[in-house]
This record gives C-alpha cells, sequence and structure tokens, in this order.
C-alpha cells in the first residue's frame, strides 16, 4: 500500500469528521471563536477568559469591545463554562461570522469561580445596596479590559457591556461604578441599586426581562427603569410577558439590538472612577 497516496483520504476523512461534529454542536463552532487566556493582578489572583477577535482582523484598524458577563451556571475553572452555559443563546453568539460580517467587534468573556458572583448579594431579594467594593472578580473584569486597549486597537469609545441572570446583576453594577467607561449597556433579567441611577442616567441602556421570571423577580429591572426615569434617563425597556428565567434566549435574537449598541459612541475616551 502507497502511504502517500492514502494520507490525503484519510485527512479529508477527519476534517470531515471534525465539520460534521462541529455543525451538530453549534457551541463547537462559537467556542472555536474564542482564544483561551488568564489575567493575573498584582497580588497574584487570576480570573480565566476567552477572547473573541474581530472577523477580518486588521492591526491598523479600531475595533469596538463587547465585555459578556455570563449567569451562574458558567461559574468554575474550566474557561469553557462561560461560553457553553445556555449557549448557543448568548451574547457569545456574536462572534460567529453572520454577526461579525456586519459588526466586528472584540467579545471578552471572563469565567467567575464556581464558589463567587459577579456582585455579592442575594438574588432573589426585592432589592438590594451596592456593596462598598466590587467582588475581586467584577474589579479584575475592567482591569482585563484596560489591559487589552493597551493590547489592541480597541476603540475605547466604543466599550459595551451585557449581561445574564447573575451577569445581569453585574452589568448594572459595574456601569454604576464606572459610569464614564461604558457607551451602552444591555442588562438581562437582573436588578441594580436604585439609588445608583443618577450615576448611570446618561449611559444608553436597553434592558429585558421575562415577566414571569421565578430566579429574579421582574419588579428587579421594573424598579431600575423606573428609577433611571425619574433620573431624567430614557433607558429601553422590554419585557416579555410570557417568558420565565430565559428572557436572553428573545432578547439576544432581537432583530435591533446590535444595530442599537454598535451605533452607541462616547463623545471622548472613557475614565475609569
Amino acid at each position: 500500500m502507497n502511504i502517500a497516496s492514502v494520507l490525503p483520504a484519510v485527512v479529508v476523512a477527519f476534517a470531515a469528521i471534525a465539520l460534521s461534529a462541529r455543525a451538530a454542536d453549534p457551541n463547537a463552532e462559537i467556542l472555536a471563536r474564542y482564544e483561551p487566556r488568564t489575567y493575573a493582578d498584582a497580588s497574584g489572583k487570576t480570573l480565566l477568559y476567552r477572547l473573541a477577535k474581530p472577523a477580518d482582523f486588521d492591526k491598523n484598524k479600531s475595533y469596538p469591545l463587547l465585555l459578556s458577563l455570563h449567569g451562574a451556571g458558567g461559574r468554575g475553572a474550566d474557561n469553557v463554562g462561560q461560553i457553553r452555559d445556555a449557549s448557543p443563546n448568548t451574547a457569545a453568539k456574536y462572534a460567529l461570522p453572520k454577526y461579525q460580517e456586519k459588526f466586528p467587534c472584540f467579545i471578552v468573556a471572563p469565567q467567575c469561580p464556581a464558589d463567587r458572583k459577579w456582585v455579592d448579594v442575594d438574588w432573589s431579594a426585592a432589592s438590594h445596596v451596592m456593596p462598598a467594593k466590587p467582588t475581586d472578580e467584577l474589579r479584575m473584569v475592567v482591569e482585563v479590559l484596560e489591559q487589552l486597549r493597551k493590547e489592541f486597537p480597541i476603540d475605547g469609545r466604543r466599550i459595551y457591556v451585557t449581561g445574564l441572570s447573575m451577569g445581569g446583576y453585574g452589568t448594572w453594577d459595574v456601569i454604576a461604578r464606572h459610569p464614564k467607561y461604558f457607551a451602552a449597556a444591555v442588562p438581562i433579567c437582573g436588578g441594580g441599586d436604585e439609588a445608583t441611577a443618577p450615576r448611570i442616567a446618561l449611559i444608553p441602556l436597553w434592558c429585558f426581562h421575562g415577566g414571569k421570571d421565578g430566579v429574579v423577580k421582574p419588579q428587579r429591572s421594573r424598579n431600575m427603569i423606573e428609577a433611571l426615569k425619574k433620573a431624567g434617563a430614557e433607558p429601553k425597556f422590554t419585557e416579555y410577558p410570557n417568558e420565565g428565567h430565559g428572557s436572553w434566549v428573545p432578547a439576544y435574537n432581537e432583530a435591533e439590538l446590535l444595530p442599537w449598541l454598535f451605533s452607541q459612541k462616547l463623545k471622548q475616551d472613557p475614565k475609569l472612577d
């Protein structure tokens, strides 16, 4: 047998199997778009995260960045769960070509450890007061963003944040701590501290929640929206009357979400408060 003549056929066969497996598992296709990375702060604490680069990345161009905060199911230490959790119906899917063709961007997907939260509050509570300091995880998320801005041609005026459930809480928290940093925010089925509304009133925001959510009370989002309106803001709010906790599925499939999100832009480079 001539091994040289057989080898190409074997390679093709394995490639076909790999493509077939990826087609059967949309999560695999999404995960393949992300590079695994680890951030270490000055004290040695680490944060796992994944980074997706823009389609046809050109180092001579600048690109927006989307921070995606996962829910409780994505916690762990494998640097995979944050992509696979609730996938393929989360913001992680925006790394796929069909989205990148219209909205090329960097996407950062950090992973919260199994025993931690983006915001250390009770998710079932009717309200909460924003903790005096951020969790180490959320602090390091912002440090990752700053590090990436030094490493890649990121348009600092177009940094966006979204998150679902636990990540929804993280979204409300991080914009309250850094109200001049994000060009827009999309919190989904989470909750924030209503007292922070005046601080974030100038941030373009589109909030989503399910009217039948039994995990995080819909009132959490309603209260934040009402507080923002009283502060003079004009937030967008979509409540799906018959949706439970999985409101991120219809939210991330909203046809106008990405056009709206990527049209938002700060007037000057962001500032960390």
